[in-house]
Order: structure tokens, then sequence, then C-alpha cells
């Protein structure tokens, strides 16, 4: 069954204590604009009060994961001054999916990047493909991490390692993600298999001790998250102000390699 949704872009089907959430822009490899965005903000509160799902797996249609932000957002000058309004926006995903009383699992396929790959550390559970690509790369456009990247990424590999990877800006493989411990498992064979496989065996334990040690790390670290998101809001909004983000953008549209100044 479907639920009602309240964009295309995004898709909620639920099969018992299961509920499989789609991101549904597979032209544009699930970039994340606006609209998506809220609307897979709205499912996922709206799945934080069905007492019968248990379990949420976050994934994209097509061929990717998420191609991160939408890069013709950043594009439009007129949306500048509702810029931070956007940023709210992507706090609130943020909290919410690392927050929710279910167990969640990302099943990666494709590109995970940027605010996407932000989304997928905010689960439980990473499954990737062997052929994924994974990278916070949000230093190559003259930006840095939001969606609660920093935060993310420090829980997982720790503050100094996660520096590091965030400066570089590199493009992972699924093995390289796996050896950092940025994802927990790479699937054998169809993807599709490994997360049936890994949501079966969740359902033989009980996952409702399973959810309150979660939610127990999720309210510790709550003050912790949420001044992460306020911190990126601040510096974001300056980011794009700089001649390097706009550098950034115009590398990218041109298709060729950035020329950083430091402004």
């Amino acid at each position: 069954m479907y639920m009602e949704c309240r964009t295309d872009s995004v898709k909620v089907s639920i099969e018992g204590k299961v509920a499989t959430v789609e991101l549904n822009r597979p032209k544009s490899l699930n970039a994340l604009d606006v609209e998506t965005i809220r609307g897979l903000a709205w499912n996922l509160k709206e799945l934080c009060n069905d007492d019968e799902v248990e379990i949420v797996i976050l994934t994209g249609a097509g061929r990717a994961f998420s191609a991160g932000g939408d890069i013709k957002t950043m594009l439009l000058e007129t949306n500048e001054n509702d810029f931070p309004v956007v940023m709210d926006c992507v706090n609130e995903l943020a909290t919410t999916l690392y927050s929710m009383p279910k167990m969640t699992i990302s099943a990666v396929k494709g590109a995970a990047v940027g605010l996407g790959f932000s989304l997928a550390l905010a689960t439980d559970y990473i499954i990737a493909e062997q052929d994924s690509k994974l990278a916070m790369n949000f230093i190559n456009i003259g930006l840095i991490p939001d969606g609660g990247g920093h935060f993310f990424m420090r829980q997982r590999v720790g503050e100094t390692k996660a520096k590091h990877l965030i400066w570089e800006g590199k493009t992972l493989s699924a093995n390289e993600a796996l050896e950092l411990g940025l994802i927990d498992e790479i699937a054998t064979g169809e993807l599709s298999e490994s997360v049936k496989k890994k949501v079966n065996d969740w359902k033989d334990k009980p996952l409702q001790a399973m959810i309150k040690t979660k939610k127990i790390y999720a309210e510790e670290n709550r003050v912790s998250l949420l001044k992460f998101l306020e911190l990126e809001k601040i510096a974001q909004t300056k980011m794009r102000q700089t001649d390097d983000h706009k550098e950034g953008i115009q590398a990218f549209i041109e298709k060729r390699p950035p020329k950083f100044i430091g402004k």
C-alpha cells in the first residue's frame, strides 16, 4: 500500500512492520530540491506516528541513492533570502530521520553524495552495493557539509578523521567506506536481498528493546545534533556568498576543475 504523500518525489510503501521510503526523482539522480526535502520530512513524521511500523528503509529510485542537494536550487539568485528557510527544512529532516522511534536502514546504490550521504549517515544501518560511490563532497563547490554531516561523520569516524574526509571531499568506493566505518555492509548479490536479510534478522529480535536503546542515544545526543545543525545553517549561508562557492558552481556547470582563491 502507499501512504498519502504531499509530493510525487517521495513514495512510501508499507508491508507489515516495514516501511520503504523511496526518493523518486530518478532523472536527476534523486537530487534533493526543497519540495523533496519537505516531502521526505513530512512522510517520516507520519511514519513516526504509525505504531505498526518498526523498520524504515530509505532508498532511491533508478540508479542512485541521492546525488545530494539540487544544483539548480543553488543557481537561483532569487531564493537567496529564502535560503535560511531551506536550511531549516534540511535541519528538520535530519533531526526527524536520526531520532525517529524506528529502526532505519539506508539501501545505497549508485551515488550517495553531499546531503544524500548526510541522510544515509543519519540512519542506523547502511547497506551499499559494491559499485556505489559515497562522498561528503561539499568542499568541491566551496561549501560545508549540512544535514548534520559534521555530526554524523564525527559519530562514525571521530573528529580528526571526519575533518580530513570533509576537507578532502574524496569520492569513496563501497570498500573504502566500509573500511572507514562509514557504511555497515556491502551487498552480496542484489541489494534488495541483502536488505531483506537484514530486515528478517531484526524481525527475529526484540525490536522494541532495540528501539529503546536507539531512543536513549538519540535523546542524549539531541542537544549536540541541534547545535551542529544551527552552526551548519549559519556557516552555509555565509559560504554561499563567497567567491569560491560561485567558482565551484561555475566549474561544475562547465565540467572543469575549480580554481579557488580562498575568498
